[in-house]
């Protein structure tokens, strides 16, 4: 289990130390490293299934780190690792961890522990089709093309054809389903069509006409992704997890949504929390951070299972109470990852500290503070002059 990293000098990261919670954050501007943290923390997670995948798919390496590195993280990414300045340090050990020992698969062949959802999860869909893992280019990263082999299974083989997908009978409970429903499908349902022998994917009109996915708004075109991926997650059956999975990473869920449809989904990422698995989200949104704001407001203030559904805006039943429940016994630790590469742990988000870092959520707020700012001495210079 990895509980804690140290990173130095990979990638933009020039230094942080990140102690993993229950549910784990990081917030900052582009470019500054918490994709390439969260696809490290895959590989070291998951080294064994990472082999075996490429394996499957013709991509072993023999151990050439600097090609295997690049068909990990990506085209040309292979210079974030230097054998000279890189150092990555795993828990409290001492030693340094070399990151090109990675590209030996090793004796080991264990099962996957993390599920990736990645940023650019939208290009897992093509015209509604989901796309296999050797559609794309072998210097695409390799989590955008596991996660989008995986949503190709579940259509193709667990789906099928002509059959509805969302709302979807034992798929989420109907109180999490609701805010999905009314904030993200509104009127339309989401099914595989028949006009092909693949199920492509289309929204269902109360007419019955299926709308093609070059018609559907960029928010649905962002979160069906991230649906099927929740579906993986969450089976149905009264096993809580899938297979041997442990955590889930999941790069801006926000992407394309209105903030009603952004607390739709915060409440299916509680509902992993729920189910025992281990979170990391990535956001640009100050929603989220708002959420668990309030929640760690409640764990320190004696709030209550009702305060946390009133938050979430969720009906009082037995599995939003769990849920609830399970939000305030949760650890929350929040990352600001800043211009420069050093990474600060903000996650008291006290928004009256001195430290501009932690009392701005990691910039979420300083526009709107600045904006603030600005219309305050307009306001102030027309009374002065009105007086």
């Amino acid at each position: 289990m990895v509980e804690r990293i140290r990173a130095n000098l990979i990638g933009p990261v020039v230094d942080a130390d990140i102690s993993f919670g229950d549910v784990t954050i990081f917030v900052g501007p582009q470019a500054t490293g918490k994709s390439i943290f969260l696809q490290l923390l895959k590989l070291l997670v998951d080294k064994p299934a990472i082999h075996t995948t490429m394996k499957r798919f013709g991509l072993a390496q023999r151990g050439y780190s600097q090609r295997f590195l690049d068909l990990y993280f990506g085209e040309g990414m292979a210079s974030i690792w230097s054998e000279e300045n890189s150092r990555l340090l795993l828990g409290n050990a001492r030693k340094p961890t070399d990151l090109a020992s990675y590209a030996r698969p090793g004796r080991t062949n264990s099962p996957e522990k993390l599920f990736y959802i990645p940023a650019q999860r939208v290009m897992s869909l093509r015209e509604g089709l989901t796309r296999p893992f050797t559609d794309y280019r072998a210097g695409d990263p390799f989590v955008l093309r596991d996660f989008s082999e995986k949503l190709h299974g579940i259509v193709q083989n667990e789906i099928g054809v002509d059959e509805e997908v969302f709302p979807r009978q034992h798929r989420l409970a109907s109180a999490l389903r609701r805010p999905v429903e009314e904030h993200i499908f509104g009127n339309f349902g989401l099914r595989t069509d028949t006009s092909g022998q693949q199920g492509r994917l289309v929204l269902d009109s109360s007419d019955g006409l299926p709308l093609p996915y070059l018609v559907w708004s960029a928010g649905q075109r962002e979160f069906v992704p991230l649906l099927l991926g929740l579906y993986w997650l969450l089976p149905p059956s009264r096993v809580p997890r899938r297979d041997a999975l442990e955590w889930v990473v999941i790069e801006e869920p926000e992407t394309g949504l209105h903030p009603n449809a952004i607390g739709a989904v915060i409440n299916l990422l509680l509902e992993l929390r729920l189910r025992g698995y281990r979170v990391c989200i990535s956001t640009h949104s100050p929603h989220v951070l708002d959420v668990i704001w309030a929640i760690r407001f409640f764990q320190g203030n004696n709030g209550n299972i009702q305060d946390v559904l009133r938050l979430l805006d969720l009906t009082s039943e037995e599995k939003t109470r769990k849920l609830a429940d399970a939000a305030l016994r949760s650890r929350f630790k929040t990352y600001y990852f800043k211009r420069g590469g050093t990474v600060e742990d903000i996650s008291d988000l006290d928004p009256g500290s001195d430290d501009v870092a932690e009392g701005g959520w990691g910039g979420l707020t300083e526009f709107s503070g600045h904006v603030g700012e600005i219309v305050a001495e307009v306001s102030n210079r027309v009374a002065t002059r009105n007086s």
